[in-house]
């Protein structure tokens, strides 16, 4: 019966097929064979299986439309023996892959081939990377940077740069700027490659750990992310300030420094096109720094330099004695002569004499190894160490030193006066004594120039040496030309008037200072001959004030026409104050190593001490907190406590003691 009714099926498939294959249409058909298919009982397909090959035998060849580039093998029979009407209509679709075919979309009056094709994709090929996978790792890094800013743990980021960080990373609403998708950016790497070679700048790149971006893991990211963030911060913050904060140093020291805010570092970094210029910038931009740079990489052998001349020991050289050693001796010492000439002449025993008087040597003129041993100075590492040193003082001076500024080098005993970036005066100084009287360190601004001084005694000096004198002389306040005066409050005044005599002498330039340090005249115009010149109380003494004056009126108060002559037709017993229109800042520093007009790298005595102290925090093992200032003891030189008590001691009324003596 199932066999009959497949015959009955297949006759009908066939009689379907020739009437489409001819050249009348459908609807021309007799309606007697219009009569003959309705009585043809028709299967329900969902009742029957789907023919087989075994049921139809071998496919007649159909010769395909010439359009047709589909394989004939893609005919299948469920897809013609379900829609018989709609396949009279549109014989090509016959030819489509049965993949490409979706029902909804055809349209019985359009041939099934014109789209078929291009709706074909290979299973085989991946799916491509696009804009969003990469969003979504630094997505997670930023979640997880989001996650580390929040907790309390200061163990990545510390207390005094998280603010800073936090609202940088939250601005950008947590994006890394070190790693992208997952691996080190290209501004990590230049970054990283900087602070690897930080030790050309006198640093330390152990301080500046660079972490990995290995891992694969979101968290990681983030942590090396705020890691890295930590030791750009870190660089910053030394390259700005220092690595030893100035009061771990000595209390006699005061500059007024700004720390980098962390977002605006941060941020420089994030929109920089040059990295390593970015962070250079943080360093001192002042020649004298970049000189001491240079002569750092020398000493190190990086341009192939021998660092300063070394002289040769041996036999003592005396004036008209030829030696080879004698024009490596003229450059080391600066004394002109042909290259050529072997003698040791006058001129070169007089700088040798010279050199030994500074050294504190036996003044001979004679070059004997002691002298060789003095002028070769401490080995290469000792001077390395030395210029580190110097180095770092640099970083805790003003970056903008003005546009006129008053530079005095203390173990120079040297003060000179720059303009528009070249020197226009120098002079020599008496600075302080090491100790309590030493001169400080700072950077304030000359306000004003006092032509005849009154000398208002310290209350340290009056403390420390006019008392003792006084038990040994009631009459030397008398005799050194010192009044007393008795205040309101109970206190008392111990000045001198001005005069020839005058311990400040003519003029004094005023720069108001918690020292309560400024530079003057003096009497004893003796001094000056010394090469070593520390005796004053703290103060500096300048060798030719007048002249001195002159140029920085000339500077701030350029239409009053002062000079030297005009100001000593001022001297007498009247005092007069005269301001600068446009104030000068006036630097006190400490360059024990610098180089010269010449190029030459100059090593000066460490008069105060200080290059050991600093060095020895540099290497300490505490580091990590050696750039925090610390609470210090005043120098003695400053406006201390006992300074102010000594300055308001009560006037005893009837004198019972030495102290009431002195305060009649």
């Amino acid at each position: 019966m199932r066999g009959s009714r497949i015959e009955l099926w297949l006759a009908t498939t066939a009689i379907v097929l020739v009437m489409a294959g001819s050249s009348l249409p459908v609807y021309a058909a007799s309606s007697q064979d219009a009569d003959i298919a309705a009585k043809v009982p028709m299967p329900e397909s969902a009742n029957l299986p789907p023919p087989t090959a075994a049921d139809i035998g071998p496919p007649a060849a159909v010769e395909p439309p010439a359009e047709a580039t589909t394989p004939a093998q893609a005919v299948t029979a469920p897809a013609a023996a379900t829609a018989p009407a709609q396949t009279a209509t549109a014989p090509a679709a016959a030819t489509v892959p049965a993949e490409t075919v979706t029902a909804p979309a055809a349209s019985p009056e359009a041939p099934a081939t014109a789209a078929a094709p291009a709706a074909v994709t290979p299973a085989s090929e991946p799916a491509a990377a696009t804009p969003a996978a990469i969003v979504t790792v630094d997505q997670q890094v930023g979640d997880k940077i989001r996650e580390l800013l929040a907790a309390k743990s200061d163990k990545l980021i510390d207390r005094k740069y998280k603010a800073g960080v936090e609202a940088f990373y939250t601005a950008r609403n947590y994006a890394p700027i070190w790693s992208d998708n997952g691996t080190e950016s290209a501004r990590g790497k230049d970054a990283a490659k900087y602070l690897a070679g930080v030790d050309a700048d006198g640093l330390d790149a152990g301080d500046y750990p660079i972490p990995s971006f290995t891992s694969a893991d979101p968290g990681a990211l983030a942590e090396a992310e705020l890691k890295f963030t930590a030791s750009v911060l870190t660089f910053a913050r030394h390259a700005e300030l220092g690595r030893v904060h100035y009061s771990r140093v000595s209390a006699d020291i005061l500059y007024d420094q700004v720390a980098p805010e962390p977002a605006a570092v941060l941020g420089k970094l994030a929109d920089a096109k040059n990295v390593a210029e970015s962070l250079d910038s943080y360093n001192p931009p002042q020649p004298g720094y970049r000189a001491l740079k240079a002569k750092l990489a020398e000493l190190r052998g990086r341009n192939g330099e021998a660092g300063p001349i070394r002289i040769a020991t041996g036999a003592s050289l005396k004036i008209g004695m030829k030696d080879q050693r004698v024009p490596a001796l003229r450059e080391r010492l600066g004394v002109a002569g042909e290259p050529d000439n072997t003698t040791y002449d006058k001129p070169l025993a007089e700088a040798v004499k010279k050199f030994q008087r500074q050294r504190d040597l036996s003044e001979t003129g004679s070059l004997n190894n002691a002298t060789v041993e003095a002028l070769n100075g401490p080995r290469r590492d000792r001077d390395v160490d030395i210029i580190i040193a110097n180095m770092e003082r640099w970083r805790w001076m003003p970056r903008d030193l003005g546009k006129a500024y008053v530079m005095v080098n203390i173990p120079d005993y040297m003060l000179k006066v720059v303009d528009n970036g070249a020197t226009v005066w120098t002079t020599r100084i008496v600075a302080g004594q090491p100790g309590e009287k030493a001169t400080p360190l700072l950077s304030e601004t000359m306000k004003y120039i006092t032509v005849n001084p009154t000398w208002n005694v310290p209350p340290s000096i009056i403390n420390n040496e006019y008392l003792p004198a006084l038990a040994q002389d009631p009459t030397v306040l008398d005799r050194m030309g010192l009044k007393v005066e008795h205040n309101r409050d109970g206190s008392v005044r111990i000045f001198q008037p001005p005069g020839e005599g005058n311990a400040l002498g003519r003029i004094r330039f005023n720069f108001p200072n918690k020292f309560l340090v400024y530079q003057h005249d003096t009497p004893d115009k003796n001094l000056f001959a010394k090469d070593r010149r520390a005796f004053s109380h703290g103060c500096m003494r300048v060798q030719n004030p007048d002249k001195y004056a002159e140029v920085l009126l000339n500077i701030s108060n350029p239409k009053d026409g002062y000079t030297a002559e005009k100001i000593r037709r001022m001297y007498g017993t009247g005092e007069r104050d005269i301001h600068l229109n446009n104030p000068i800042p006036v630097h006190l520093t400490y360059q024990t190593a610098y180089v010269d007009d010449a190029g030459r790298l100059v090593i000066r005595e460490d008069v105060y001490g200080r290059d050991s102290r600093l060095l020895a925090a540099l290497k300490s093992d505490d580091r990590r907190v050696a750039d925090t200032p610390v609470e210090r003891r005043e120098a003695s030189n400053s406006n201390s406590p006992r300074r102010q008590a000594a300055a308001r001691m009560p006037v005893q009324q009837t004198p019972t003691s030495f102290f009431g003596f002195l305060f009649r």
